[in-house]
């Protein structure tokens, strides 16, 4: 199979029809219908259920989409790797992570970085830590930032001198907006959006000991941003971490914290054994020299083992 034809699918499959598709490749219809049906062929599965103004794609399509994305997108990530000239630091720096105020640090670093090495593109992505490993062991991503609690046994990390910690989102005019905190039992009954990441929630349930049971799940919610908006409108609380809302003083909302206090800790995290590129290598002594002090060694390797660090894991 060649990268040509996954191209090529990728134009159908955005375009929804063979004609659009082909203008955009600058390719005749007929090379394009037979390259789809040649690739369907080749797999033994359907893809597209052609009708007569659009083209969708089957559940076998839509899966072969998504792997077909990571292809081409890890080959061009390769590709720009390997063309970056030898005497000038530049390329491409791939980091994804969970919702957390904590990105502060990396943007700290590389803002440091790019000072020095302007030449140097970061990419940023967001996702559960599910979505962030996947995309690490497909080599997509060089980084990732994880929450507490997250298994991180088969990757190389180490955790931030910093801490985020567990709340409640509410209107300014709910009930509970008038306490200084927010504890299990102030909870019962309450129409609640949670994150629908498993281990967060087992350990919010560990929390909320009894009170669990007593919860009135509405909604659940992955990134904060769209449940921040359910809230605004009414829906209910949203149980999440501080600060990765602005919460302007004349704005609708507030947040109070959980009592007791629940606060998790934060990881980067890299593939075990990982190949860095060049910009990458270096971009991951400027973090530790940002969190840490130090200088930077520009050809300072990615550098061995989390113990190396002070606040390891």
């Amino acid at each position: 199979m060649e990268l040509r034809t996954l191209r090529y699918f990728l134009a159908v499959a955005q375009a929804k029809t063979i004609s659009a598709a082909a203008e955009a490749l600058h390719v005749t219809q007929p090379t394009l219908s037979r390259q789809m049906q040649e690739l369907e062929e080749e797999l033994g599965k359907t893809l597209f259920l052609r009708g007569k103004r659009s083209i969708t794609l089957t559940e076998e399509g839509t899966f072969f989409r998504k792997r077909a994305q990571e292809v081409v997108s890890l080959l061009e990530k390769t590709t720009a790797e390997l063309r970056a000239p030898d005497e000038l630091l530049s390329g491409d720096i791939h980091i994804g992570g969970g919702e957390t105020d904590a990105i502060r640090l990396i943007a700290r670093a590389a803002r440091r970085m790019r000072q020095d090495h302007p030449h140097v593109t970061f990419h940023i992505f967001s996702g559960n830590a599910e979505d962030v490993m996947e995309k690490i062991d497909r080599d997509l991503v060089d980084f990732g930032l994880f929450i507490e609690p997250v298994d991180l046994s088969g990757y190389e990390f180490f955790r931030l001198p910093v801490k985020d910690r567990w709340g409640v989102l509410m209107r300014k005019d709910a009930p509970l907006a008038a306490r200084p905190s927010v504890a299990p039992a102030d909870l019962r009954g309450l129409p609640l959006l949670v994150s629908r990441q498993n281990m967060v929630n087992n350990e919010v349930a560990g929390w909320l000991g009894e009170t669990h049971d007593a919860l009135q799940v509405v909604a659940t919610y992955n990134l904060l941003y769209s449940a921040s908006i359910m809230v605004e409108e009414g829906m209910g609380y949203a149980l999440c971490l501080d600060r990765i809302i602005r919460l302007p003083e004349d704005g609708p909302l507030c947040f109070r914290p959980l009592h007791p206090a629940m606060e998790v800790g934060l990881n980067v995290a890299w593939k075990k054994q990982q190949l860095f590129s060049k910009p990458a290598r270096v971009f991951l002594d400027y973090l530790k020299a940002s969190l840490w002090g130090g200088p930077v060694a520009e050809g300072a390797s990615a550098a061995g083992t989390p113990q190396d660090d002070p606040a390891t894991a």
